[in-house]
């Protein structure tokens, strides 16, 4: 059996991409060691110059690992994005092919030619996956591209317009994985509250939450990437009424200043910003995930303040940053740039306002009584058991370390009621104290 090594750069959208291609490829022995692989894969990602340069990297260091004889393969949106500079600069790369033939994946190793179809792939009803990482959690991916106009967002340029995945076979999909012993989901896309959008449906993302929620044996759901022009208080008010979905709000922001959100092109205000964020904070053990990019054009000092201010005075449970990077077929592109000096000055006052708010939100679960999925060994270590309060997404929220149990055993995948004794650089230290079924 020839073996495959497949490295998934970049979000968690991309992700599904690479599972999509593992379901294509299921006659391959997937292994760790790029150097015994027959094919190595890189599913990349092209959204900002950090993530370019990381999968260029990837690209080169396989190559340089790989035996003689094997396929180098890559995919994704950097090639996509590049893909005439790409097949000219990079010769080492055997196939090139984009973001619209996952599914044909086996056919281009095989007859080994790259390829790049106009339209970006969305998963139909009968596509096959490999998931990843998890024996109970899976990535749903609802829709492809973004009707958004964002100035410093290029994804649009590559990925195309919104096109929603038919409610049928994002339903038949989840209820399969159930079906095998997943029991929780999160529900991704580059806009998630658009869902349906594109065929006349302005509660799209309710309609989904209202069929979701009629599987049986599903446990547990959170939706990531809310876009504030298309979420709605009815949407939120939705999630919060659901039994299955967790009160989880992921909605980037990118800046709360009423200048920069224009000149960003974000189509709000800083006041329709807060109203939903209140009624977000305000439902019962709610956790509130946002960005931020830092140093884009137009931001002055006071601008930055009011950002700063702002982090400061709103509880975020967690928050991500990002320099601004300058992007070709962007708003952005041609507008004045603010140095690169001013943006890292700016980026190390503001890591350390997120890290005493991060840090706040992990010592308020102190003493409380939460509801926790086991996911073995811990990052510590064979000494705690590693685990997920059930509203936080895969990987990207934090652990918690339980080291205590008044439980015969604790088995991966099932649900726990924890008492958090501990908050511990950006980590819960906890008791399991029975075992929810």
């Amino acid at each position: 059996m020839s073996k495959l090594y497949l490295r998934s750069l970049g979000c968690n959208k991309n992700l599904v991409d690479s599972e999509i291609m593992l379901g294509r490829l299921k006659d391959y022995k997937l292994c760790d060691e790029p150097h015994k692989a027959d094919v190595l894969i890189v599913n990349t990602c092209g959204f900002i110059n950090s993530a370019k340069e990381e999968s260029i990297n990837a690209i080169l260091e396989l190559h340089s690992l790989r035996k003689k004889d094997s396929l180098l393969v890559v995919s994704g949106c950097l090639t996509q994005r590049y893909k005439d500079e790409l097949m000219k600069e990079l010769p080492e790369v055997d196939v090139f092919t984009g973001v619209g033939d996952f599914e044909r994946i086996d056919e281009l190793i095989l007859k080994k030619n790259s390829l790049f179809s106009k339209s970006t792939y969305l998963q139909g009803e009968n596509s096959q996956r490999v998931i990843t990482g998890s024996s109970f959690h899976a990535f749903i991916k609802i829709s492809e591209g973004c009707n958004q106009n964002c100035a410093f967002c290029a994804i649009p340029s590559f990925k195309g317009r919104l096109v929603s995945r038919e409610l049928q076979s994002i339903i038949k999909e989840v209820k399969e994985l159930v079906d095998r012993g997943y029991k929780d989901f999160s529900f991704v896309a580059q806009d998630s509250s658009s869902y349906l959008f594109d065929k006349g449906e302005k509660d799209g993302l309710i309609r989904l939450i209202d069929e979701i929620e009629k599987i049986k044996g599903l446990r547990s759901a959170r939706i990531l990437y809310l876009y504030p022009t298309s979420l709605s208080k009815e949407l939120i008010e939705k999630i919060i009424a659901s039994k299955v979905f967790v009160n989880y709000f992921d909605m980037p922001l990118q800046h709360i200043s009423d200048k920069m959100l224009k000149i960003m092109k974000r189509g709000t205000t800083k006041a329709k910003l807060l109203e939903l964020l209140r009624l977000m904070r305000e439902a019962k053990d709610s956790f509130l995930r946002t960005a931020f990019i830092i140093g884009h054009p137009g931001e002055n000092e006071e601008d930055f303040l009011e950002l700063c201010d702002f982090i400061k005075e709103f509880n975020f449970d967690r928050i991500s940053i990002f320099a601004y990077s300058k992007e070709e077929n962007t708003a952005a592109f041609s507008m004045p740039q603010i140095p690169f000096k001013t943006i890292n000055q700016r980026l190390k006052i503001v890591e350390k306002i997120i890290d005493e708010s991060i840090e706040k939100s992990f010592e308020k679960e102190l003493g409380k009584k939460i509801l926790a999925y086991v996911n073995g060994i811990s990052s510590e270590g064979e000494f705690f058991y590693g685990a997920k309060d059930i509203r936080w997404d895969r990987d990207i929220d934090g652990e918690i370390l339980i080291n205590e149990s008044l439980c015969k055993e604790l088995k991966t995948g099932e649900l726990y009621e924890c008492e958090v004794m501990q908050a511990v650089d950006k980590k819960l230290i906890a008791k399991a104290l029975r075992h929810v079924k």
